[in-house]
C-alpha cells in the first residue's frame, strides 16, 4: 500500500514552527549565532551584546574604528546574514558602543 500525502520531517516541523509562531524567532536566534561565524574573530573580539528589535539587528561594538567600517558596510552585512538563514529576517543593523 502506497501512501500518498507523504511530508519530510523537515518540512513537518516547520510547518508545525510556522503555525505556532516560532519560525520567525527561530529564524532571529540562528541569526545571532551567524555574527560570529561570518564576522570572523577579529570582529568577535570587539563585539559585545547582540539582539534584534522589530526588525533591526542591534550589535555592541566596542572599537570606534571597527564600527564605523561596519556601518559603512551594513547593508552588506543585512544581506549576508539574512541569506545565511534563508529567510529576510532583519532589515538594518544599529551599532551602539
Amino acid at each position: 500500500m502506497k501512501r500518498q500525502n507523504t511530508q519530510s520531517v523537515g518540512a513537518v516541523i516547520a510547518q508545525v514552527l510556522r503555525e505556532n509562531g516560532l519560525e520567525k524567532p527561530l529564524l532571529e536566534h540562528r541569526l545571532i549565532e551567524a555574527w560570529p561565524t561570518l564576522m570572523g574573530s577579529l570582529v568577535q573580539k570587539y563585539t559585545g551584546t547582540i539582539e534584534i528589535q522589530n526588525g533591526v539587528l542591534i550589535v555592541q561594538i566596542k572599537s570606534a574604528a571597527l564600527r564605523q567600517e561596519l556601518f559603512i558596510a551594513r547593508h552588506q552585512l543585512v544581506e549576508r546574514l539574512n541569506n545565511e538563514v534563508g529567510a529576510d529576517i532583519i532589515t538594518d543593523i544599529r551599532l551602539r558602543g
